[in-house]
């Protein structure tokens, strides 16, 4: 079953604020290849507190192995950018219960409307 999407109305008035949301939409619904096609080949991503992924194939193992999480509620309550950095925070539930509250910081590889996310820093906390 699809997961429940609520975004807040300023998150998409942009193009790079519109594929910030498609994104973080991707990620609910476990489409490890649409976030993929928006990141370059040595993309960093950074979960802080955590561990730290080098290039775009150690992403894409860790995002398969994230499908399993099974997100039942994504609610994007704000979605930021400037130049070539952009932030996005919100609210998961998960099929099992668990509330996350999460806000992912991007950084481009240029400032361009094609820009590909460089470096992902992710905050991530179980409320």
């Amino acid at each position: 079953m699809e997961p429940k999407i609520f975004v807040e109305e300023d998150c998409g008035n942009s193009p790079r604020r519109l594929m910030l949301k498609e994104l973080n939409i991707s990620f609910a619904r476990g489409d490890a290849e649409n976030i993929l096609s928006h990141v370059t080949n040595d993309i960093v991503w950074e979960s802080v507190g955590g561990k730290q992924l080098v290039g775009i194939e150690n992403v894409r193992g860790e995002l398969e192995t994230l499908t399993e999480m099974q997100v039942a509620e994504l609610k994007i309550e704000n979605i930021i950018t400037h130049g070539k950095a952009a932030s996005a925070n919100g609210m998961m539930r998960m099929k099992n219960g668990k509330k996350y509250a999460f806000c992912d910081v991007y950084l481009f590889n240029n400032s361009s409307k094609n820009a590909k996310i460089k470096v992902i820093r992710s905050y991530c906390i179980e409320v």
